[in-house]
């Protein structure tokens, strides 16, 4: 069985200024995550306190690039198919996304992804990832 990916609208981001950022960078072409500046441990989602160690946290670029730790082809929540998956990225974090512009049947666990960006309504995008 083939399931091309097919774009579907993505509702406008929520930006506020705990996202801010996340968002400039994706405007950009650039995920980034959130990184302790005590125990330096990233974590997912960003947020400024340490999910860890209660420590301050920093942005950080990613190198956007990671494998899928799990995916799932949802056919029945709506007229278009697509793929939501868990992706670990290289930096060690684990994020819940969309895999796009692929074959969805041809998707595997441990296989090598990249993110890309997807425009949203009133101008915004949303990371997601393809097939590296």
């Amino acid at each position: 069985m083939t399931t091309m990916h097919q774009d579907r609208p993505l509702a406008a981001n929520a930006i506020d200024a705990a996202t801010e950022t996340f968002f400039a960078g994706a405007r950009d072409g650039v995920l980034r995550l959130r990184r302790c500046t005590d125990c330096h441990k990233p974590h997912w989602y960003p947020r400024p306190v340490c999910p860890f160690c209660m420590g301050d946290t920093a942005w950080e670029d990613t190198k956007g690039t990671g494998s899928i730790y799990s995916v799932s082809v949802t056919r029945r929540a709506g007229p278009i198919p697509y793929a939501i998956a868990y992706v670990t990225l290289d930096e060690g974090v684990t994020m819940l996304t969309n895999i796009v512009d692929c074959d969805l049947d041809a998707l595997r666990i441990g296989q090598r992804v990249q993110v890309c960006f997807k425009p949203a309504e009133g101008g915004g995008v949303v990371p997601m990832f393809t097939p590296a």
